[in-house]
């Protein structure tokens, strides 16, 4: 008798209670907490639509393992916690166990696709006491979902996709642990099939990942981590996809992920690695005829041109941005792009230049944010507007001016993003020591100290070994001795 391929929305046995979860909230409602996890997605780029029913699921133990999205949010309420601390189950033993049968196949555009109907029906009973919520929103409730699975049987695209998959909940949980998204050695020599849906969301999570750690963390530790599953990007992208739409994605992943490992590299001072990265993205995006990529790729040119000495290279390269940019309708991108701009024109000492991108950056930004914002540009707010400009009269050499804006920037910046807030009281602790005020240098340097234990980033010691010197003839100053001692204390770089 054949078996049926449907098939049942139930639990193999009662759902235990998360008791873990259940401490944390503390005296708080679920609507309170799910409030606080609303914020808590706002301040890292996510967006997830919780409510007082979905805090009751997880306690009740009904959500035995959260949505990648969900976990983000979690992971970053509750730092230095794992999912198994938050009395979640592991997620290698909550995937597959309602798998599919072998008749079944899911709609290509369906990677989110759900098993327990009753869940539509509670999301629209329930949806009064939520927030404007999309169709992402509402299945980023459904406990029996696995964000980006999928259910071919074929081997190769097995390897291809828990390369990517089996990375995340490691990453996730080790913060800096290996992202081991390496190709499988057995399936090197075999013709891969086709990629599909889940191949190009597993590729984009990557790319979030990859993120978020670099924001909490910055570059050098993850660089070395980082070229692997960029191979397998591109491998996904060598298989093919049977969708066009499909192929989009695996082009513009691929490409936003280049980005990605090339920041990498730039932050932490290999340059010439940074810049193969960038044309490499600039190639994929050429290739599939993606502005928006494009326009990312340029935009990273030109910060490394003006890192790397190169002035007017950073003004062609933001320039060619704009040019990408403009039919997109992003003016937050377009503020960025003219950032970048000025940055070139401050490097070739032509002030006036500098002054016209940087009102052009403000107008632009000024208009607010827009539905076609990209996605990598959750990093750019009113703090890096604000550092970005300090960079701009630094180089220019006016410091008062440049310090202003530093130390705006470091006001404004949100703690959680703990390496740009090192990156700007950096700048401003080196605004100050250049400028003549050299306990106030010292104070920010020593705040700059307090964070490196959280940041590995190349750019912020040279910014450091650079006021140093700038420092040592005031070292009688109590504050400036402080500094330099506990500077010279640090680990040198690897």
């Amino acid at each position: 008798m054949a078996s049926s391929t449907v098939t049942s929305a139930q639990p193999e046995r009662p759902p235990r209670p998360n008791l873990a979860f259940r401490r944390l909230r503390g005296k708080r409602s679920p609507a309170e907490f799910a409030a606080a996890v609303r914020r808590a997605a706002r301040e890292i780029g996510e967006r997830v639509s919780c409510d007082a029913r979905y805090v009751g699921r997880v306690e009740a133990g009904e959500i035995r393992c959260p949505n990648y999205a969900y976990e983000r949010v979690f992971l970053h309420m509750f730092p230095g916690r794992t999912l198994t601390d938050l009395g979640f189950a592991p997620r290698s033993s909550v995937r597959g166990r309602q798998a599919r049968g072998a008749g079944e196949s899911w709609e290509a555009g369906e990677p989110y696709k759900t098993h327990d109907t009753r869940d539509d029906r509670d999301t629209r009973d329930t949806r009064d006491n939520r927030d404007t919520r999309t169709d992402r929103d509402d299945r980023d409730d459904r406990h029996t979902q696995d964000l980006y699975e999928t259910h071919d049987n074929n081997e190769e695209s097995d390897v291809l996709r828990r390369a990517f998959m089996t990375s995340g909940a490691t990453v996730a949980a080790a913060s800096l642990g290996p992202l081991g998204l390496a190709l499988d050695a057995a399936a090197a020599g075999r013709p891969t099939r086709r990629a599909g849906t889940g191949e190009a969301g597993a590729l984009e999570e990557a790319v979030r990942r990859i993120r978020l750690l670099d924001d909490r963390h910055g570059a050098d530790g993850l660089y070395r981590r980082a070229a692997a599953p960029l191979r397998t990007a591109y491998a996904l992208l060598d298989a093919g996809a049977s969708r066009q739409a499909t192929a989009d994605r695996l082009y513009t992943g691929a490409g936003e992920l280049a980005i990605s490992v090339g920041w990498l590299a730039h932050d932490s001072g290999r340059f010439d690695d940074a810049r193969s990265h960038y044309a490499e993205a600039l190639a994929t995006a050429r290739m599939n005829g993606d502005a928006g990529l494009e326009a990312h790729a340029f935009c990273n040119m030109a910060f490394l041109a003006r890192d790397a000495g190169r002035p007017r290279e950073a003004v062609r390269a933001a320039q060619a941005a704009q040019r990408a940019a403009r039919p997109l309708g992003s003016d937050r991108l377009m503020s960025l792009l003219s950032l970048r701009e000025a940055g070139g024109w401050a490097g070739l000492a032509d002030r006036v230049g500098c002054e016209q991108a940087l009102v052009r950056a403000q107008t632009f930004y000024g208009r607010g944010p827009s539905e076609t914002d990209p996605e990598w540009m959750s990093f750019y707010g009113e703090a890096e507007l604000e550092g970005l400009e300090a960079q701009c009269w630094s180089t220019l050499g006016d410091w008062p001016r440049a310090a202003r804006h530093a130390r705006r920037a470091a006001d404004l910046q949100d703690p959680h993003f703990t390496r740009n807030l090192a990156l700007y009281s950096a700048e401003l602790a080196d605004d100050l020591a250049r400028g003549g005020r050299p306990d106030e240098a010292a104070g920010a340097g020593l705040r700059v100290l307090d964070l490196l234990g959280e940041v590995q980033s190349s750019r912020i010691h040279t910014m450091l070994a650079g006021t140093t010197r700038v420092l040592l003839p005031h070292r009688r100053s109590p504050t400036v001795s402080t500094f330099l001692d506990r500077h010279g204390a640090l680990p040198r770089p690897a």
